[in-house]
């Protein structure tokens, strides 16, 4: 094109532009010219990517790894204090964070002017629900944490890395033992807040009578809230007709034979997404499809007995699941009527596993319910 406008322009300027174009040839093409210097820029992101490459497999020299341009041992956890967008704690979470689950600042809670000191305790133990095990826990256990708590996530008798046989356990108490194994080695005048998810919530209720002297505060957490002489499954038979979702899910384990009762129950892993995780990231439904086990089942029939003395005088929160398939919030807000808990708190947006889908507004609540004086009882 250039050559082509050239031959219809006048000759004043073609003249003046003779020396311009004389000029061109002479200035030496070195490597520093621009099509050069792409060329050295590409072979040079080349020989810096192997350079990386073999830092990453341990082939070159100890001395050479520092010249990395970045810290790959930064944690998302413990963010590089220097970099101003890494100064907020993150969830585990890869979705945009709604406003029903807001963001805290690092030591929030600590930050109001409350000292741990000053708390009944600070020790939360996480009891797991039915199928889960204490690796649901892992983003609740991470914001403790860091806000200085001390945190106790128990795997119960054949769940998680417990290798109890679930097929074997026949009682309640069986299925509890590692929680109330934890709880008779407290030192003495150590109290500890239980907080129960799911069927976690019968097993707290069996604690909470067993040892209320060394319990602070009981939170139900979407979990089974029961009276005296009521099972697990009595809870659950009362939501027939509200879903069938559940129902359909259910798979009955019979290791003794047909012709006896089962002696587990499974969840069908194809309807997981919709009864428990339906608002939760996926990354988090693949983690409990791989993680999650058998629920054994005659700790869901046996019926608790409760007595006023002992469970009752243990301080009970409820927090609800609003978006919850697998108990309803109907079904949640029988329980509370029953047998109604110092204080409710609603998880907006939260399924059935809130440490999933509401983490950051599930810490909070836990916060608070921590920050709540023994004088107001």
């Amino acid at each position: 094109m250039g050559n082509l406008c050239s031959l219809f322009a006048p000759p004043k300027p073609v003249k003046k532009r003779r020396p311009i174009t004389k000029r061109q040839p002479s200035v030496p093409r070195s490597a520093s010219g621009p099509r050069n210097r792409l060329r050295s820029s590409s072979s040079s992101s080349t020989r810096d990517n192997k350079f990386e490459d073999a830092i990453l497999f341990g082939q070159q020299n100890g001395g050479e790894a520092g010249s990395l341009p970045f810290d790959r041992s930064a944690s998302q956890r413990y963010p590089v204090s220097g970099s101003k967008k890494n100064q907020l704690p993150r969830s585990s979470s890869t979705r945009s964070r709604s406003s029903t689950d807001p963001l805290l600042q690092p030591h929030q809670f600590l930050n109001k002017g409350v000292k741990l000191d000053d708390l009944e305790t600070n020790h939360f133990i996480l009891i797991h629900g039915g199928g889960f095990g204490a690796w649901c826990w892992y983003k609740t256990i991470a914001l403790q944490e860091e806000d200085g708590f001390k945190v106790t996530a128990i795997d119960l008798a054949g769940c998680g890395i417990n290798s109890c046989n679930i097929n074997s356990i026949a009682s309640l108490s069986q299925y509890v033992k590692p929680l109330t194994d934890v709880l008779e080695k407290l030192p003495t005048g150590e109290k500890v807040i239980l907080v129960g998810h799911d069927f976690g919530g019968a097993c707290i209720s069996y604690a909470m009578e067993l040892f209320p002297s060394k319990i602070s505060k009981a939170v139900f957490l979407a979990a089974a809230m029961l009276t005296n002489g009521q099972s697990t499954l009595d809870m659950f038979s009362l939501q027939a007709g509200q879903s069938d979702l559940m129902r359909k899910a259910q798979i009955f384990i019979h290791t003794n034979g047909n012709e006896h009762p089962p002696t587990a129950i499974d969840l069908d892993k194809s309807l997981l997404k919709d009864l428990l995780f339906n608002q939760s990231p996926s990354k988090d439904v693949a983690l409990a499809s791989v993680s999650m086990r058998s629920i054994p089942f005659a700790p869901v029939l046996e019926k608790l007995s409760l007595s006023d003395g002992n469970y009752g005088s243990v301080r009970r929160y409820y927090i609800e699941t609003l978006e919850d398939n697998a108990i309803p919030l109907a079904l949640q807000e029988h329980m509370i009527n029953s047998s109604p808990p110092e204080k409710v708190y609603r998880l907006k947006g939260a399924d059935h596993a809130p440490f999933f889908s509401k983490p950051q507004a599930l810490h909070k609540f836990l916060l608070e319910i921590a920050r709540i004086r023994a004088s107001h009882r």
